[in-house]
């Protein structure tokens, strides 16, 4: 019987982390497909709490300031984030084909095609 009730929790558990994965997923297609950016930022604070929000903005922070040379001291400092959490952004920003890497490029490209003035904001 233990062993039916360990087997049986394990499904459920891989049922829900394989829906989770699908749903994650799902999102990225739908927003790889919107190029109305203002719609994007409205259906991300919709979706998401201010907490939410902000956690994600100071990852993304953080792995440009990685990129752009500063110290992992003083990123914890400026963005008040443990050393942990700058490591892990510190070694994702160091694998082959990251997410990380690939992101932060497009965005430096981004940048490069703004005016000046918008570049400063």
């Amino acid at each position: 019987m233990a062993l039916f009730l360990c087997i049986e929790s394990f499904l459920l558990v891989e049922t829900a982390r394989i829906m989770s994965t699908n749903r994650l997923k799902e999102i990225a297609s739908v927003l790889a497909e919107t190029d109305d950016r203002e719609l994007i930022e409205a259906f991300l604070k919709s979706i998401l709490t201010r907490n939410e929000i902000d956690e994600i903005a100071t990852r993304w922070e953080l792995v440009k300031l990685l990129d752009g040379g500063m110290s992992q001291r003083k990123i914890a400092d400026r963005l008040g984030v443990s050393l942990c959490k700058i490591t892990r952004g510190s070694r994702e920003l160091k694998k082959t084909h990251s997410p990380f890497r690939t992101m932060i490029e497009k965005h430096k490209e981004i940048v490069k095609k703004q005016p000046a003035k918008k570049q400063a904001e």
